[in-house]
């Protein structure tokens, strides 16, 4: 039987510090417009989480997993979700949308063609795809920060952050 190990990586920053107010303060900002866009909660839990994966956030994966959770998501689609595209789990607007942020996470690497631009849109409109933009951008910023803050998983509960976003 293998040996069980724990391994605690300590913080470098603490994000709660009032010296970081502003920066916490303007990334829970870009809430308020996602909140109104009338994208799906779960829609943008699933990309939050796909994104995380990607990244490697295990804070934000730990925090969207629990969301997704606390608003009906199954443990059977956030499983799958790193092969969504070998499961029939997902709607056609959802794989959509995955891919956008697959798209836009590795932008870089992949860029954004117009061909999926014309894919996506047959499933969002083009305010709807703005917002989803935003969203994409947004959890890609959260990874980052919490990734070099090297903030600790595990410790978060649902809606946690919702009145700082209200």
């Amino acid at each position: 039987m293998a040996e069980k190990t724990t391994h605690t990586l300590k913080p470098r920053v603490n994000l709660q510090n009032p010296a970081f107010a502003g920066i916490v303060q303007a990334m829970h900002g870009l809430e308020a417009p996602l909140r109104q866009s009338g994208l799906e909660r779960t829609l943008l839990e699933l990309v939050h989480v796909r994104a995380s994966q990607i990244n490697g956030c295990a804070y934000c994966l730990d925090m969207h997993t629990k969301d997704a959770r606390a608003h009906g998501e199954t443990e059977q689609r956030l499983y799958a979700l790193n092969a969504w595209r070998e499961t029939p789990f997902y709607t056609d607007r959802e794989r959509a949308a995955l891919e956008w942020t697959e798209h836009l996470t590795l932008l870089a690497e992949k860029g954004v063609p117009d061909e999926l631009w014309n894919r996506t849109r047959e499933h969002f409109s083009e305010e709807e795809l703005m917002h989803l933009t935003l969203a994409v951008a947004q959890i890609n910023s959260w990874n980052r920060l919490v990734i070099t803050a090297r903030a600790p998983a595990g410790t978060y509960q649902p809606g946690q952050f919702e009145r700082a976003t209200a």
